[in-house]
């Protein structure tokens, strides 16, 4: 039997509901709900442990603020830090709301900002290239309306609510054989166009054609909502985690974990990062960091690429067809070098994480193309 709660009774619950209902007046029920919440922890704790504070005067911060987030610490079960940070922040702005109605500036000095916790470092979630390669593959299998818009978020790094909000016309022609996909108001308020190729075209096309066979009327949108915008997220989710249990993949996966395998692998392919911030439409570098992922493995690999052409030595070859009509000297065989070393980081490039032995060879042929370089330059007079 669930045990019912007593009716709140403390002196100062009236002073803290009247300032509750003044900061969220026109805040949204939830919000409200919180802060009513965040109020009455407060009192039922002063009024356990402190009962002879009944009033605003005689509040400090040591033992009263500090007790009480003791005491939010030391709940079972155990309140996650996101929910404690709210309560903190909830019982701060009633109290900044008391000390300017009752004109007690004291009450403002009671939290300090140390006193927030702070939330827990966010890393990239991308998924593992066999996990990717999988999922992509199922989804192609299954070729129905759901798989196909979550390869269109995995190939675009958009988000899903803005997926089933693209509306039938998002493509957009740039130029004779470039695409983009038209995204709209976004997370941020932003909308922004992101450059396509012809394989996502493809999976327009076959959404524009699920939508020509959709029992629902049109309403402007590349996907057909049956019920509501709600549903259809759900509807999203549940293909994903259903393609996920086929598999045998345990890791639990959703859809926004696409954006971050998309941010990564653009990364990975050589975008610069203000590129790259405007392909997810982010504001900030710090938001875009948070979405790509950079192992030891790229670490090495850049490191590689730099030593064996560092940018700063090596001017870059003018073109490869430059080496018609070499001279046999000493600075065309330099400049026919620069032009291999050139070529060979272009064709490393083009390969997958996946072949590695391809890239260990690799790696070792530009190393000893840059000692052949460098002893070759001892050969040139002083």
């Amino acid at each position: 039997m669930k045990r019912l709660r007593l009716p709140l009774v403390h002196p100062l619950a009236e002073l803290f509901f009247a300032a509750g209902q003044s900061v969220t007046t026109s805040m949204s029920d939830s919000t409200k709900g919180r802060y009513r919440t965040t109020t009455e922890y407060f009192l039922r704790y002063l009024g356990e442990h402190h009962p002879d504070v009944r009033n605003l005067n005689q509040l400090r911060r040591d033992p009263h603020i500090l007790g009480w987030l003791t005491w939010l610490c030391s709940q079972q079960p155990p309140l996650v830090k996101a929910t404690r940070s709210l309560h903190v922040l909830s019982l701060r702005r009633v109290m900044e709301e008391l000390a300017w109605l009752h004109e007690l500036p004291a009450l403002v000095r009671l939290f300090h900002p140390d006193d927030v916790p702070q939330p827990a470092a966010r890393f990239p979630r991308p998924l593992t290239p066999e996990q990717d390669r999988l999922i992509q593959q199922e989804l192609l299998r299954r070729n129905d309306v759901a798989s196909n818009a979550l390869l269109l978020i995995r190939h675009t790094g958009i988000r899903i609510g803005e997926c089933v909000d693209l509306s039938f016309d998002c493509l957009r022609a740039l130029a004779p054989g470039q695409w983009a996909l038209h995204v709209p108001l976004g997370k941020l308020n932003t909308e922004r166009v992101v450059p396509i190729d012809d394989s996502v075209c493809q999976l327009v096309h076959r959404l524009r054609f699920f939508r020509f066979l959709s029992p629902v009327p049109p309403d402007g949108l590349l996907l057909a909502r049956r019920h509501n915008r709600s549903a259809l997220l759900r509807e999203l989710r549940t293909e994903l985690t259903q393609v996920r249990t086929g598999l045998g993949i345990a890791r639990p996966i959703v859809p926004h974990m696409f954006r971050h395998t998309f941010a990564t692998e653009m990364l990975r392919s050589g975008v610069s990062f203000p590129a790259l911030m405007n392909l997810l439409g982010h504001s900030t570098p710090k938001m875009t960091l948070l979405y790509s992922e950079f192992t030891q493995t790229d670490l090495q690999r850049e490191f590689r690429a730099a030593r064996s052409q560092p940018r700063h030595l090596v001017p870059p070859p003018r073109a490869a067809a430059s080496t018609i009509g070499l001279k046999p000297d000493l600075t065309s065989t330099l400049h026919a070098l620069q032009v291999a070393q050139h070529v060979l980081e272009m064709f490393r490039r083009t390969l997958s994480e996946t072949n590695r032995d391809s890239l260990l060879v690799l790696d070792r042929l530009a190393n000893r193309l840059t000692k052949i370089t460098a002893e070759l330059r001892k050969l040139a007079p002083e």
